[in-house]
Formats: structure tokens, C-alpha cells, sequence
């Protein structure tokens, strides 16, 4: 059964992160630059929160606010459920959908270690199905 472990494997743990200070359009440059949906808010390496597209559209487009006056702090997301390297893909996709959210944060032993999307689980589900297929396939023609 694949976990979230996998998912590093195959992407790493690099995570793009912004001060909490740093304004909502200095975060939308950089994830404009980096060709992302989200970013990591950190304060002296510490996990505070994530700051999506979702979050921008919601929480200040939709209620008038000015990407260069409103701070990160004051937009970002901080509830997100939390998992760990260990949990299985099955797992984030029923919290996720549950949740209704598109990134969970994980942590292991109380340390955060990265981020992953719902594109990630997709991508890595596939991959194991494809795995399953061939292997399959090799089966039948070596019969």
C-alpha cells in the first residue's frame, strides 16, 4: 500500500515557502514564478500555515482587499488536517475529501516536513496502478 513516504520519493520534500509578514502579492509573484497553487508559510523554519489561490480569491478579491496592503498572516490557512510520512494514499484522499481541501501538511515527530496536493496522491495512485498493470501483464506473458 503506498504512503505519503512515496510521494517524497518521487517529488522530494522541497517546499516554497514566504515570511508571514510578506505581502499577499509578493506570495502571488511567487507562486506566478513557480508555476504553483500554494505556498508554505514559515516563521524561523517553523510551519505557520499555507497560502492558497483559494485563499487569495476568497479572502481578498472576493471582499475588496489590496494584494499589496494585506499581509500573508492575515489571509493564510492554518487549520489544515496533518498527517505523517506514514500515512497511506487512501488515507489523504478520504481526509481530503472530507475536509474538502486540496493540501494536508505532514509532519513527522511533531516536525514539519513537507506538503503534499491532491495532484500529488492522483499522480502517485496512478503510478501504482500502472506498476500493477505491468506487473500483471508480465505475468500473463510469461505463463
Amino acid at each position: 500500500m503506498k504512503k505519503v513516504l512515496d510521494i517524497f520519493k518521487r517529488k522530494g520534500r522541497n517546499t516554497i515557502s514566504i515570511h508571514p509578514d510578506a505581502t499577499v502579492l509578493d506570495a502571488l509573484k511567487l507562486m506566478a514564478d513557480r508555476n504553483i497553487g500554494s505556498v508554505v508559510v514559515l516563521h524561523h523554519e517553523q510551519y505557520q500555515g499555507l497560502m492558497t489561490e483559494r485563499d487569495y480569491s476568497r479572502k481578498v478579491i472576493l471582499l475588496g482587499k489590496s494584494s499589496s496592503d494585506t499581509r500573508v498572516k492575515d489571509i493564510m490557512t492554518t487549520d489544515l488536517p496533518r498527517v505523517s510520512s506514514e500515512h497511506t494514499l487512501e488515507d489523504c484522499m478520504e481526509l481530503m475529501s472530507n475536509k474538502n481541501v486540496r493540501y494536508l501538511p505532514v509532519f513527522d515527530h511533531g516536525r514539519f516536513t513537507g506538503i503534499i496536493s491532491i495532484n500529488d496522491v492522483v499522480r502517485e495512485t496512478i503510478s501504482s496502478q500502472q506498476e500493477t498493470i505491468e506487473h500483471l501483464q508480465n505475468f500473463i506473458h510469461s505463463s
